[in-house]
């Protein structure tokens, strides 16, 4: 017997932001959530995308036990921006019971009808910063703190359901060179940096990023205005992400580019991976996890590239190659071996070119899947 339970309680919303770690308990490769982003990002009072976004979450039993989660979302600034009418899923995980997924995605389905709308897409968060795409290759890699596993059955649940590709992230892991071997590199960035008058900011101690966070999110906003479903980040939700993750950052990994004017013309954030460390404690900081993501701050073989962005005027100059060889000088000597880069668009040439000069393979894929509603 397949039960629907929407959540309406602290309980069930426990039970929503806890189902993942029993499903993937035993899993080498699944990398939890941090729970408190989790119940920040899942709090209709906490986060503020909720001025944009209405959310209903799912819980499924079957006979009576749990057996899947799915949450959907109505981002009305996607719909105004974009104009589709299209409903999000998210948060969704289910034992492999064809029952059980089908009863999921038809409660978004439903709902999406209720809202007038005419397609059901994801999986995707409230907005472009949230975990999105199903994993579809790369099953047996290790995940990162920003992107979400997924079983190998849940493709084929959904394709057999009705949904298919209409965009694909891919995932590329890199073998940091050595500094002779950067020669390329190097000489890119600096070209860029004299041609265009810009330098390098090196920061000294986490306050001198304070100045730049509003510009950060700007250029965010500018930057990513045509990426497959972004809306703009309201200045509530900045302040959230720069309360949220900014006191976790390592300043050898932060790239600030200043024109003469003192504004920002571009930046690059990264941060060793917390992968090791969020699993070892089961994505609890406290009361002792914060200890070993510490640890996995100032020590690390991995670097993980989160983001990167530069004001248009600047698009083809070579500055991201600037920023790239900058933290990737300080990586090398903090003894980092690798770098894992996040999920870029296929159709995202300028920021695939950027790996041509390393080695490097394309390890994991994630999918965003559509349905349009009869």
């Amino acid at each position: 017997m397949i039960e629907m339970i929407e959540v309406k309680t602290r309980k069930q919303l426990k039970e929503f932001i806890y189902f993942p770690f029993c499903l993937y308990k035993d899993n080498p490769y699944w990398v939890p959530p941090l729970i408190m982003d989790e119940y920040n990002t899942l709090d209709k009072i906490k986060n503020p995308a909720f001025e944009y976004c209405d959310a209903k979450y799912w819980l499924c039993y079957k006979d009576g036990k749990l057996a899947g989660r799915i949450a959907g979302i109505q981002n009305h600034a996607y719909v105004k921006k974009w104009g589709n009418k299209y409903t999000r899923f998210g948060w969704i995980d289910f034992i492999d019971d064809m029952e059980v997924s089908a009863a999921l995605l038809n409660a978004v389905e439903e709902w999406a009808r209720e809202n007038g709308m005419e397609a059901v897409h994801g999986p995707l968060g409230f907005c472009d910063l949230d975990k999105e795409g199903l994993l579809v290759e790369g099953f047996e890699e290790m995940g990162t703190i920003i992107t979400n596993y997924h079983h190998p059955y849940y493709m084929k649940h959904l394709e057999e359901l009705g949904y298919a590709k209409d965009t694909d992230w891919l995932e590329f892991e890199l073998d940091l060179p050595q500094f002779d071997q950067m020669d390329r590199l190097n000489k890119i960035a600096q070209r860029s940096l004299e041609k265009n008058a810009l330098t390098i900011f090196k920061l000294k101690k986490k306050s001198d990023i304070a100045p730049y966070y509003k510009e950060v999110f700007e250029i965010i906003n500018i930057a990513y205005e045509n990426l497959y479903g972004v809306v703009p980040l309201t200045d509530r939700q900045i302040d959230a992400y720069i309360e949220q993750y900014l006191s976790f950052v390592h300043l050898d990994y932060i790239a600030l580019i200043i024109e003469e004017s003192g504004r920002l013309a571009g930046f690059g954030i990264n941060m060793p991976s917390l992968s090791k460390a969020v699993k070892k404690h089961g994505g609890r900081l406290f009361p002792i996890g914060f200890i070993d993501v510490l640890k996995a701050i100032r020590k690390n073989d991995t670097l993980d590239l989160y983001l990167v962005a530069v004001r248009p005027e600047y698009k083809k100059t070579g500055l991201p190659a600037a920023m790239l060889t900058y933290c990737l000088d300080n990586a090398l000597r903090n003894g980092v071996k690798k770098a894992i880069a996040s999920p870029q668009l296929e159709d995202n040439h300028a920021v695939h070119s950027m790996w041509r000069f390393f080695d490097k393979r394309q390890h994991r894929r994630r999918r965003c899947y559509i349905r349009k509603l009869s």
